[in-house]
């Protein structure tokens, strides 16, 4: 027999869990045990970008299981600059390999999941293999982008072996002082 208490306490554990989202805004139920391996700050001619740290749960870094790369940034960017500097780069890593309508499928994404960012604003991303990516800021999931080829492509512009920023890339990755 079910006590009164026990029927306020279950009733408030119901209410609780109806104001939880379905996609908690709180990225690092993602990845619960991550730690941050390494950060480091993209620089343009001299100007502090942003500040990224690279959470996981695997150390070495495993890029093919989940982890979060999170930007800290330190100027203002458009979400117009910040999609086409995306799609720029997935072009000049992989050339052909990507049509020109999943490249547009992909940008119609990002522009979706990308706002425009002043200094101070975080953007989080966290890489779900087979899954996709998911994007956050410090309040809200922005974006749940379920396509594991577009996860992949995105987050090789911090990670493959031919990023423009090796020594950031170097940096995350827990390799550089």
């Amino acid at each position: 027999m079910i006590s009164i208490k026990g029927i306020a306490i279950c009733a408030s554990l119901a209410i609780a869990c109806m104001a939880i989202p379905a996609h908690s805004a709180v990225w690092n139920h993602e990845v619960p045990q991550a730690k941050v391996l390494g950060s480091g700050d993209l620089t343009w001619f001299g100007l502090r970008i942003y500040t990224a740290k690279l959470w996981s749960e695997q150390q070495p870094f495993n890029a093919n299981t989940p982890f979060a790369l999170e930007l800290t940034y330190h100027r203002s960017i458009s979400r117009q600059q910040f999609v086409e500097t995306s799609v720029d780069e997935i072009k000049r890593l992989f050339g052909k390999q990507y049509s020109a309508e999943q490249l547009k499928r992909w940008e119609g994404e990002m522009n979706r999941a990308f706002s425009d960012v002043k200094e101070g604003d975080q953007l989080i991303g966290v890489f779900l293999p087979e899954q996709g990516a998911r994007f956050y800021n410090r309040k809200q999931l922005l974006a749940d982008i379920r396509d594991p080829e577009f996860a992949k492509a995105f987050f090789a512009i911090w990670f493959d072996e031919r990023t423009k920023d090796r020594g950031l890339r170097e940096q995350l990755l827990g390799r550089a002082p």
